[in-house]
């Protein structure tokens, strides 16, 4: 990594920016996040990520390079296909920003290994397009009281939330969506605009960022809705389910 000291021109936007200055700045480079899933929206929200300073980026993905993720997993080239995505984007965003460092995990993890994971980190982005492993972060961040932002891309259609565990949240992703969710169809049958992917990953990026330089967000606890097709989105509430597993009668 090079000095800070060395860094005001290449973060010079962000740094004339009030709510980030100095000290945002700061934050960033000490930061910690945990990226799961290094797909659609893994691989913008990481990029953005490195590009904005974030010192240290963990990403797990058990998968391999596929030609079908070419067209919306940006970072990734024809001659990576058949090697493991968490490996070859963790050196993608090193070779974008050397001052970070990036870690890539290429094996599942299992409840345990992702608690030691997320005990070591200030936010996790859940990137994933599988149900069990989201409600299984849902469960450890809330237990770890670790914030957690949490985006979905399908179709022309997007959502984004945000959980902030870590400042006694009043929902979580189980409130959102429970078992009888389970068998959404996801966007290997139903497909997927790339540039959607794209604007939620983006979005993931920016929420983080806010959460890591301690700046408020209205999307804590609320859903953001993003139409493709319409060029619009809009916010809507949703409420905390008194019988959920994870946090119930929070």
């Amino acid at each position: 990594m090079t000095d800070p000291s060395d860094n005001n021109i290449r973060y010079s936007r962000q740094l004339a920016l009030p709510q980030i200055g100095s000290d945002g700045q700061s934050r960033l480079r000490t930061a910690r996040v945990l990226i799961v899933g290094a797909g659609g929206l893994g691989n913008p929200a990481a990029l953005y990520l490195a590009s904005a300073g974030v010192g240290r980026i963990v990403i797990s993905d058990f998968d391999t390079v596929d030609e079908s993720n070419l067209p919306r997993q940006i970072m990734f080239r024809d001659s990576d296909t058949g090697k493991p995505k968490a490996e070859i984007l963790a050196l993608r965003l090193v070779e974008a920003n050397p001052d970070l460092s990036a870690v890539g995990i290429s094996r599942r993890l299992g409840r345990e290994a992702l608690t030691e994971e997320i005990g070591g980190v200030d936010a996790v982005l859940d990137c994933t397009d599988n149900f069990q492993i989201r409600w299984l972060l849902n469960e450890v961040c809330h237990a770890a009281k670790k914030p957690l932002v949490s985006g979905a891309a399908i179709r022309f259609e997007g959502q984004l939330t945000v959980f902030r565990f870590d400042q006694q949240a009043k929902c979580c992703y189980r409130c959102l969506y429970s078992d009888e969710d389970e068998n959404l169809l996801d966007c290997t049958g139903q497909g997927i605009l790339a540039p959607v992917a794209g604007t939620v990953g983006t979005m993931m990026a920016t929420e983080t960022i806010k959460l890591l330089c301690d700046i408020d967000s209205e999307l804590s606890g609320k859903l953001w809705l993003y139409d493709g097709l319409a060029g619009a989105s809009r916010t809507v509430n949703f409420a905390a389910q008194g019988d959920c597993p994870d946090c119930g009668n929070s």
